[in-house]
């Protein structure tokens, strides 16, 4: 009786473990975000240090999605800071939240051609 009472646990648990497994990856699906770079600190005034941010239109709104980078060490950094704007920029990454502010891990940024 013990035994198939563990036995059933572990089974359960195994079930739980891999759905969370799943929902996970899931959840951290890369998408390809388009927009305008500007900095979070200079220009928007919502990051305590330089940062890179994304902002799309989605529907009539402008979300704000930070970039997880290098801030300024980012080479594409130099366009934005002291409240410039680098329009037509193409973020592929995966999106987060936290403490009410999109994330985006980014994987590739890709600036409109010259």
């Amino acid at each position: 009786m013990m035994r198939s009472m563990i036995a059933a646990l572990a089974v359960v648990a195994a079930g739980l473990w891999a759905f969370g497994a799943v929902a996970s990856a899931e959840d951290k699906k890369e998408v390809k975000l388009t927009g305008t770079l500007v900095c979070g600190k200079c220009g928007l005034k919502m990051t305590p240090k330089c940062s890179n941010v994304l902002q799309v239109k989605e529907g009539d709104k402008t979300v704000n999605y930070v970039l997880d980078d290098k801030g300024n060490g980012e080479d594409y950094h130099e366009g934005v800071c002291g409240d410039g704007k680098i329009a037509g920029v193409a973020v592929t990454g995966t999106v987060s939240e936290k403490d009410g502010k999109k994330y985006v891990k980014a994987t590739k940024v890709e600036l409109p051609k010259k």
